[in-house]
């Protein structure tokens, strides 16, 4: 376990990332989705529409999952936070959800008809999700702990997509 003073934890949750977002379908099993986040204080936040299966599944059962990957194979960390959540409206989702915005789109896209409105109108909720449960890994501890430093070597590990 980790938690949210943690370095690592801080550097990735207050980083731009994409993560992804597990919630529990009606049927049991998982919805993941990828999101844009914001953390701040003991939160993490996520801008959303209320017609998505994210925001019907957390109606039905408000708990979620949010993970964080560095998603660099030489050096992997990340974070994952899992507990309740609270669905926000109204002017407190409206302004969480320009922050986020802000936080992934330059002002020239905010200001982009085509853009910038047509997410405030799409996104009119804002999850709020308090981690109960924090946990962390960083594979150049690992590398240096369990491998000797192998896993570095490059040719080791082959690239991922981007």
């Amino acid at each position: 376990m980790a938690s949210l003073s943690d370095p690592v934890v801080r550097e990735l949750l207050n980083g731009r990332y994409i993560a992804s977002l597990g919630t529990h379908n009606p049927t049991g099993s998982i919805h993941l989705t990828a999101v844009w986040y914001l953390f701040e204080g003991e939160h993490l936040y996520v801008a959303t529409s209320s017609g998505t299966r994210k925001a019907r599944n957390l109606r039905f059962r408000p708990e979620a999952s949010l993970m964080v990957d560095s998603r660099d194979p030489w050096a992997s960390r990340g974070v994952s936070c899992a507990g309740r959540v609270e669905i926000l409206t109204g002017d407190r989702a409206r302004e969480w959800n320009e922050r986020i915005h802000r936080r992934y789109m330059s002002e020239v896209a905010l200001a982009d008809a085509r853009v910038g409105p047509v997410f405030a109108a799409w996104d009119d909720i804002t999850i709020q999700l308090q981690p109960a449960s924090v946990v962390a890994w960083d594979m150049r501890e690992a590398d240096r702990a369990v491998f000797g430093g192998a896993m570095s070597i490059p040719g080791y590990l082959l690239p991922t997509e981007r």
